[in-house]
């Protein structure tokens, strides 16, 4: 593992950015859809189960604002496609998305068996 001056810990930290940014269950999952192909709005609000038309607004707009996805509006059609640095999160994602495939149903047992989804930390 690499050493990174600075710590994770720390408000200032660059890789406390990149944890705010996955930490963001529709930012990773919209990331994800555009990484296959660009899409218009409403694809994406029909491919990703469950978000809102304005959740995902507000989910493009900040991944526009991390410099991560593009808005191309050409001839009244508007699509979304990743940008050079957005594609960069691509394989992060993948391995994340392989993880949870891999233990998805190990952690669901484990909150069946131990109350767990009941029980929050107190600090959160």
């Amino acid at each position: 593992m690499r050493e990174y001056s600075g710590s994770v810990f720390l408000a200032d930290c660059p890789a406390r950015l990149a944890i705010e940014i996955i930490a963001d269950k529709w930012a990773v999952v919209a990331l994800f859809a555009l990484s296959r192909e660009s899409c218009r709005h409403g694809e994406l609000v029909d491919l990703i189960g469950g978000i809102s038309r304005k959740v995902l607004t507000q989910t493009l707009r900040r991944l526009q604002g991390y410099g991560l996805v593009d808005r191309h509006a050409e001839a009244g059609k508007v699509e979304y496609v990743l940008t050079d640095l957005g594609r960069t999160l691509v394989k992060p994602i993948a391995v994340l998305t392989e993880w949870a495939h891999e233990h998805g149903a190990a952690v669901v047992g484990f909150q069946e068996t131990s109350g767990a989804a009941t029980h929050h930390h107190p600090t959160e």
